[in-house]
């Protein structure tokens, strides 16, 4: 009898873990989310939003930059959006077709809307070789997106397969703590 409500308990335990799991990766993918910089000194800049439009499992997303929190940089013969600091944060838009749609399991369209490349203010020229995705992972009501290391030149070529993500596991490498200016990225509740 006590080992049947135990069982019964757990099973209504893990319901109510995954119902809440499962409205907090639909309220993050849903309307409208500011898309914020963590600088490693403590300074958030809100660079854009995100809208989200559910659609059955699915959410489309449409970004739109805030271009006042940018600087244009004519480097290596191409314009880019770069947010300025210690390191300089440059947006490079994925140079393929995007279907711009995530699933809660799968935020990779997103990261790939969201790729950089940094470079020292005293640097010339675009350092594609020093690129950024944020992984991003649903944290509640927002998501959240650690930093790693990409090859921005590894895309100059048109990939063999156009609708799959690009920069998955073999294309990212870890990027020691603290190592970059910018240390992390979040969708979260517009303000």
């Amino acid at each position: 009898m006590f080992a049947r409500v135990r069982v019964i308990a757990a099973v209504l335990s893990w319901l109510a873990t995954g119902q809440s799991g499962a409205t907090a990766a639909v309220s993050a993918l849903d309307g409208v989310k500011d898309i914020v910089l963590h600088a490693r000194d403590g300074k958030h800049i809100v660079i854009g939003r995100v809208t989200f439009t559910p659609q059955g499992d699915k959410a489309r997303f449409r970004i739109d930059f805030d271009d006042s929190k940018f600087t244009q940089y004519f480097l290596s013969m191409r314009e880019f959006k770069c947010v300025e600091g210690p390191e300089v944060l440059c947006h490079v838009p994925y140079p393929y077709p995007n279907p711009a749609v995530v699933t809660a399991s799968d935020l990779s369209w997103l990261e790939h809307a969201l790729l950089f490349f940094y470079k020292s203010p005293a640097d010339y020229g675009a350092k594609m070789s020093h690129g950024l995705i944020y992984s991003l992972s649903v944290n509640g009501d927002r998501l959240t997106g650690k930093p790693e290391s990409i090859d921005l030149d590894e895309i100059a070529i048109p990939p063999d397969d156009q609708s799959a993500a690009f920069f998955t596991g073999d294309h990212r490498y870890e990027i020691q703590p603290g190592a970059r200016w910018i240390e992390n990225l979040t969708i979260e509740p517009h303000r």
